[in-house]
């Protein structure tokens, strides 16, 4: 596993970022776990140990170099999937306060395990993204939410920014060439009572390409939002 523990170092230096010894182990327990857990349950398909570090660990701790995240904020993770970006902004920020959500159950059970293991705290809730914006408990009730997905950013907002309350911000996770797709979403962008703060293209050492757009909460969201999933998904606006 020294190789691991190398790999892990090489490629968050060659990216400017400090990495601790402690955190080193827990990204090393985090691959090890991920990889038992997905001959359960589908959570990657990248099985390599260096692409997992680099599109995986690295390209989620890359938010905290082009995003400035105050100390103890209150993030949520919409769509966690395997934990990404949420739990490597956890292992790098341990003040983050930080709530994965998932509507897989099976996910939820990973995630909760994968906290255990890595000795961190953070709330898994088994909950749709359109349930979670409509509850009292979760709707606008958080600093920052983050999504990595392929969903365009009509429907990734209109999931997100109801979670987020005012003057916080949704960090979206993305491919490259999304000028036009931002360009279709500014309506319900400001619908949601939001701008869009900030998009910033770059590059993993591998030489794929990913955008993060920072989408800052101006005003509450209407109570009309979001809508159910079938609804969102279909007229997508």
């Amino acid at each position: 596993m020294e190789d691991i523990r190398k790999q892990i170092v090489d490629l968050f230096t060659q990216e400017d970022i400090e990495i601790s010894d402690k955190q080193v182990e827990q990204f090393q327990t985090y691959y090890e776990v991920l990889l038992d857990w997905n001959n359960k349950i589908n959570l990657t398909s990248i099985v390599e140990s260096v692409k997992i570090i680099e599109k995986h660990f690295l390209d989620s701790v890359i938010i905290l170099k082009k995003v400035k995240l105050d100390k103890g904020i209150s993030l949520v993770d919409v769509g966690t999937g395997a934990g990404f970006p949420g739990i490597p902004l956890k292992i790098m920020r341990p003040d983050i306060e930080l709530t994965l959500m998932d509507s897989l159950n099976k996910r939820v059970v990973f995630l909760e395990a994968l906290c255990e293991a890595l000795q961190i705290e953070a709330d898994s809730i088994h909950i749709r993204a359109e349930d979670a914006g409509r509850d009292p408990v979760y709707r606008e009730s958080f600093d920052v939410a983050t999504a990595r997905a392929v969903a365009n950013m009509n429907i990734l907002s209109e999931y997100c920014l109801p979670l987020v309350r005012k003057n916080g911000i949704f960090i979206a996770m993305k491919g490259p060439n999304l000028e036009d797709e931002l360009d279709s979403a500014k309506r319900m962008i400001a619908e949601l009572g939001a701008k869009t703060q900030k998009v910033e293209n770059f590059s993993l050492p591998c030489g794929d390409e990913r955008t993060l757009v920072v989408i800052q909460k101006k005003e509450k969201t209407s109570p009309k939002y979001p809508r159910h999933s079938s609804i969102i998904s279909k007229k997508k606006s």
